[in-house]
């Protein structure tokens, strides 16, 4: 699915008017979103059996700020350290909205709506700050603290969301995979037939690439009488790490292309 740039009409900022550090929000773009948001949950459930809830929680936190570290320190778009950064978002925010449920014994309902007022907030805030929600003036600075506190904000809800009908409402895992991938067409068509702003559909549906992805996941990876495949959340994990990293890398290649073709050649 391709929507408009979030913001696109906001405050008429022209598409790519300052030097983003975000990508282009193109099909490519939601592709490789939904397959981290997969690779995220099977993940975070392979590191939490493998190494227990705590030593997993503290790894991936420290990843995590790791790659946000990196990606703070970059001047422009860099799809490898971009896309690292997501994953590890990914990974730690399947963990934190597990650990709520599991842990601390929060219903998913609560933790969805608990997450959806922090993600109201990320965004009332973003906006008296910076004066537009758009994607592309993403550039450093405040507004890229605001976009990765919403993005991380955004996971969680997304989590919760996904295991709140897979789980609690016991839909099953396919199931939910096949609503959210019908829910996940309704921004486009919302912003094409009646208008809607992009902002709010870049949104919408940027939440739900992470239950949509990580309902798949799950029925890839978990056991056959928990309605799975039972192919394995580590296999899983792996397979989607290598098609990510292959994406990743054809990005790559395509942002130095663009980068080439748009550089002055001197003669």
């Amino acid at each position: 699915m391709t929507t408009p740039h979030a913001g696109s009409r906001d405050r008429a900022v022209p598409a790519r008017a300052v030097l983003s550090k975000v990508p282009q929000v193109t099909a490519v773009f939601w592709v490789v979103k939904i397959l981290t948001t997969g690779m995220g949950e099977t993940t975070s459930d392979y590191l939490a059996r493998v190494l227990g809830p705590v030593p997993a929680v503290g790894s991936a936190g420290l990843l995590l700020a790791a790659a946000l570290f990196a990606q703070a320190r970059t001047r422009r778009y860099v799809p490898a350290v971009y896309w690292a950064a997501v994953v590890m978002v990914s990974v730690f925010g399947t963990m934190a909205a597990d650990v709520a449920h599991v842990a601390l014994g929060v219903p998913y309902a609560a933790s969805a709506g608990a997450f959806a007022v922090v993600l109201a907030l990320v965004f009332a805030l973003w906006r008296l700050s910076a004066g537009t929600l758009a994607v592309e003036t993403v550039a450093g600075g405040k507004r890229e603290v605001f976009y990765w506190c919403a993005v991380m904000a955004s996971f969680a809800l997304g989590t919760a969301v996904g295991d709140l009908t897979a789980a609690t409402l016991g839909w099953g895992y396919l199931p939910s995979g096949l609503l959210f991938a019908a829910l996940i067409t309704l921004p486009a068509l919302a912003h094409r037939l009646v208008g809607l702003g992009p902002v709010l559909t870049f949104w919408w549906a940027y939440v739900l690439t992470r239950p949509l992805g990580a309902c798949f996941a799950d029925w890839a990876g978990v056991s056959r009488d928990r309605g799975g495949l039972d192919l394995g959340t580590g296999p899983v994990s792996l397979v989607l790490a290598v098609i990510i990293v292959a994406a990743v890398a054809w990005l790559g290649a395509t942002e130095r292309r663009r980068r080439a073709a748009s550089t002055p050649h001197t003669p």
